[in-house]
């Protein structure tokens, strides 16, 4: 180890607003404009906006609601078949229902620990990721940017929107119409979010009320038919020998997971706008917590809901319109087909607070500076939304409606976005314990949240299940129970993906650099709106040791006068 590396010290500017701690790795310490504790991280990262350029209109119950809304999508509405199916058997069902609270709140303790280290960075796994994974330089966060940009789509939502669209108007639509409505939904959804975020997140915010008022209802109508009066035969049939029919094979099972967890998206929502919200740890430890276990129950009590008043084989076949089907046999056919409208509604709730919270995620990619053009993803102009990436998720999503074939293609895509989802998501709880372990090193401060380890593991254990059982084929065949062709091609196709990014990796950082006789320096660039992102740029190999003598090492350029800006402090 070199002297630089064993000695710790600490460099302030001239305002003390910033300030970097010499240990294995370089640190800088920057407050956000958002009143949380120092954001501490490595000099590698993103610098911290310290005024935001997207404000700070995420209060406590837009963090609450955000969570809500994206929690309560088309899942509750569409995924119930699907689960049953793979699951074979009522009781099983439900057991997987509270299977995904537990590891989604699990999942909600990493978060916040992970937060408390960077509470003034937006973008949740691509800060996490950064941070955890300093070597090899850029790898992980180049590889998480690849996988953002390709896979930013939301389509699920948009389809199941226009399925109960014209469902309300008792139209029998073709493929073609349905992806037209999905497109539409989406536009209005990424024109909303781009001419004003306060309006947007109101909406949200009634969105959110709505979905659980929404869900209250159905629970409450589940009791009345389970109590016998209504029109409904038989209503406690379906949990009579309620595990006949389990299924065990551990692909169906494993699929049954994934949909389950897919229901639960957007449970950790609120982290990916953290540098909006004030104090936002102690914030969005109460309401990310409140809203998983709210939403947790009720999913449990809809389901009851849906059992009491649809035979079971009936849900097997009810693709993503279970609710419509529940709400025909307990309110009849024209009724039935106007409540269709709420999970219609639903799903363009989920669409806001998903697009809403998926734009910061990219725009704070676009700030690591890894992208080419980083101003396009960076910028807020001109109405203070992100419009760079609100316009890449429009056309990634426009592009996946418009090019897969109707019906399978939709649980392919859903399963090929989770193993790229999952296969991140196990990197970063693992990095959980590497940034530990950096930071105990550095000497640096605990933080306000601290994760209980073995709570770490058993989601670290569920994204690793989750990675493994898709490779284990079905029981006596080797089609997809789900999609309808080979078991494995999503996970194939998710590995691909991941390939990729590696490919760009090395294509950007290793070989054009060798070819080109340059080296690759972070600097730091502010936009005219405010905006704060880092700018990698080409240093010519001859420039690059005078380069790095008048750069700090956040990339920032030294006062080559005779006063330096920076100055040393030994710490204790």
């Amino acid at each position: 180890m070199s002297r630089r590396d064993s000695e710790k010290s600490s460099i302030y500017d001239d305002a003390g607003e910033r300030h970097f701690i010499h240990a294995q790795l370089d640190y800088v310490g920057e407050k956000g404009g958002n009143g949380a504790e120092e954001t501490i991280q490595t000099t590698t990262g993103a610098p911290v906006e310290v005024r935001n350029p997207l404000g700070y209109n995420v209060g406590f119950w837009t963090t609450l609601l955000i969570n809500v809304s994206h929690l309560v999508g088309t899942g509750i509405f569409s995924t119930p078949s699907n689960i049953l199916t793979q699951t074979g058997s009522v009781g099983l069902s439900l057991i997987f229902w509270v299977i995904g609270f537990l590891i989604n709140l699990t999942g909600i303790s990493v978060y916040l620990e992970l937060a408390s280290y960077f509470p003034s960075r937006s973008g949740s796994e691509v800060v996490y990721l950064e941070q955890a994974y300093p070597h090899p330089k850029y790898l992980f966060p180049v590889a998480f940017a690849v996988n953002g940009v390709l896979l930013t789509f939301s389509l699920s939502n948009g389809i199941v929107c226009a399925q109960y669209l014209f469902r309300v108007a008792n139209v029998s639509a073709s493929a073609w119409a349905q992806k037209g409505v999905a497109i539409a939904s989406m536009t209005l959804v990424c024109a909303t979010i781009v001419v004003s975020t306060k309006w947007s997140l109101r909406i949200i915010n009634a969105s959110g009320v709505l979905k659980l008022a929404t869900l209250i209802f159905m629970t409450i109508t589940g009791f009345v038919v389970l109590s016998g009066k209504t029109s409904v035969p038989n209503p406690k049939a379906n949990f009579q020998d309620s595990f006949k029919g389990t299924n065990k094979d551990a692909y169906s099972l494993s699929n049954g997971l994934v949909s389950v967890l897919f229901a639960y998206g957007g449970y950790a929502n609120s982290f990916n706008l953290v540098n909006e919200v004030k104090d936002p740890i102690r914030v969005i430890k109460k309401t990310a917590n409140t809203a998983l276990v709210s939403v947790a129950v009720l999913y449990l009590l809809v389901n009851i809901a849906y059992l009491s008043a649809v035979p079971a084989a009936d849900i097997k076949k009810s693709s993503q319109t279970t609710a419509a089907l529940f709400f025909k046999n307990v309110f009849g056919t024209k009724a039935g087909q106007a409540l269709s409208i709420i999970p219609a509604l639903s799903a363009l709730g989920n669409m806001l607070a998903s697009v809403t919270a998926n734009s910061r995620m990219i725009r704070e990619i676009g700030r690591q500076g890894l992208l080419p053009f980083p101003k396009f993803w960076v910028s807020t102009r001109p109405f203070g939304t992100p419009l760079g990436p609100l316009l890449i998720i429009w056309l990634m999503t426009v592009l996946m409606i418009s090019a897969p074939p109707a019906g399978q293609a939709f649980n392919f895509l859903v399963a090929l976005k989770s193993y790229p989802d999952s296969f991140f998501l196990a990197l970063m709880t693992f990095g959980l314990f590497l940034i530990r372990r950096q930071r105990k090193k550095a000497g640096l401060p605990r933080t306000q949240y601290r994760s209980w380890s073995w709570v770490a593991g058993v989601f670290f254990a569920a994204k690793v299940f989750l990675l493994v059982m898709p490779w284990v084929p079905p029981r006596g065949t080797l089609i997809s129970t789900s999609f309808g062709f080979f078991y494995a091609a999503s996970s194939l196709t998710g590995l691909g993906i991941i390939g990729l990014c590696g490919v760009y990796y090395l294509l950007w950082t290793k070989i054009l650099p060798r070819l080109g006789g340059y080296k690759i320096r972070q600097t730091v660039i502010q936009l005219s709106d405010g905006a704060i992102s880092s700018y990698i740029i080409k240093v010519p190999n001859a420039d690059v040791e005078e380069w790095d003598r008048k750069h700090d090492p956040s990339g920032r350029s030294i006062d080559s006068g005779s006063e330096p800006v920076t100055r040393t402090v030994n710490l204790v």
